[in-house]
């Protein structure tokens, strides 16, 4: 079984919506976790549009790298630019892979269904990413 770490700035948003749906198109294959390079908690928009779409990450906590570093992994994703930069070395032969994902926690607007419309915007976005990576690479 393959164990991947999904690493993103705070472990709130981009990073929980991808362990979401990494854990649903992997299913037995891979182990899956997130992390962020600090911790902000999960973002309460982050759950109501994963459960939109039928994924449960409300039981998700935010996490620190530092909780993983003795763990072998086999991919590490980025799916931040900050993340990628911030990113610690893991001794092994992890695949470090990288797209960065538009943050919709930074989206601004007073309209909250503008915001809610951004977090469905990018969690498909990240939906269609993990999809091709479990096809691929597990």
């Amino acid at each position: 079984m393959k164990k991947v770490l999904i690493l993103c700035t705070g472990n709130s948003c981009r990073s929980q919506i991808a362990e979401g749906y990494l854990k649903f198109f992997a299913g037995d294959k891979a182990e899956v976790y997130s992390a962020g390079v600090e911790t902000h908690g999960v973002n309460p928009r982050a759950i109501a549009t994963m459960l939109e779409d039928g994924i449960d990450i409300s039981a998700h906590t935010s996490n620190h790298i530092d909780e993983y570093m003795a763990i072998d992994f086999d991919y590490v994703i980025t799916v931040c630019n900050n993340a990628l930069e911030r990113c610690p070395y893991f001794a092994g032969n992890a695949q470090k892979l990288h797209h960065d994902f538009p943050d919709p926690a930074k989206f601004q607007d007073t309209d909250e269904t503008k915001i809610m419309d951004e977090f469905r915007r990018v969690r498909e976005m990240i939906k269609a990413y993990m999809q091709q990576f479990a096809v691929s690479s597990l």
